[in-house]
């Protein structure tokens, strides 16, 4: 998503089962992710792009992969210290504890594929040292030209994007908030992407116009309707 350039799959990875793995990172993740982290967990590390860059930065941390796709797993070991190949909501915390410490945890455009995030994000929470902190960036579900498609019907998935097909759960910049809210965490800080605003002036009228109908404020909701994805970092509450 994003910036993001998406290699060709690996053999065996077709692109209906999983995102493609990238080969360069998400430079706002990268920027938000502490400088002299010790020990990263990155769920969905894909082909270890983002770790290949922190290292560059900080080569002394000790970084660890989470990826489900073995093929990318593959890929990832060449950049992280571990790879564990595994769907991280099937172990519990214990196994995060003892197998996967870690003072910053990274989701990057992943929490989005989990069946449960809202209960991993908790788990995590009860894991995580004092003076840790999460990093994610998310999908804005309000993005205009999300709005847009469900205005026309033509709500369809898509190998890639907004409407990536292995998408499981939907986020607006007020449901994110919430999420950590509700598992423990306090957002301190928190970057929109935007890279497609609307060039018709009158989309985002129209949004305006449709939450003033509704009671909303216009002007959160045309500010809302911009970011193509968002990336926060969290710290325990």
């Amino acid at each position: 998503m994003g910036a993001a350039t998406a290699a060709v799959p690996a053999s065996g990875a077709h692109p209906m089962d999983a995102t493609p793995a990238f080969e360069h990172c998400n430079p706002d993740l990268l920027a938000a992710l502490p400088k002299d982290a010790r020990r990263l967990v990155e769920v969905g590390c894909s082909s270890g792009a983002l770790a290949r860059e922190y290292r560059r930065a900080n080569p002394s941390c000790h970084y660890t992969g989470v990826e489900v796709v073995a093929e990318y797993a593959r890929y990832a070991r060449s950049h992280c210290d571990a790879v564990l190949e595994l769907d991280i909501e099937t172990v519990d915390e214990a196994f995060l504890r003892e197998r996967l410490p870690g003072d910053c945890w990274i989701f990057g455009d992943v929490l989005e594929h989990l069946r449960d995030p809202w209960g991993l994000l908790a788990r995590v929470r009860r894991v995580i040292p004092a003076g840790g902190s999460v990093v994610a960036c998310i999908p804005n579900a309000q993005n205009w030209s999300v709005q847009a498609r469900l205005c026309r019907g033509a709500f369809r998935y898509e190998n890639v994007g907004l409407l990536d097909r292995t998408h499981l759960r939907w986020f607006t910049r007020q449901t994110i908030a919430e999420m950590f809210d509700g598992a423990g965490f306090a957002i301190v800080d928190a970057r929109a992407r935007v890279f497609d605003a609307p060039k018709d002036a009158r989309i985002l009228a129209a949004i305006r116009a449709l939450a003033e109908s509704v009671g909303a404020n216009p002007d959160a909701a045309a500010r809302d309707a911009l970011p193509l994805q968002y990336v926060i970092r969290a710290v325990p509450a």
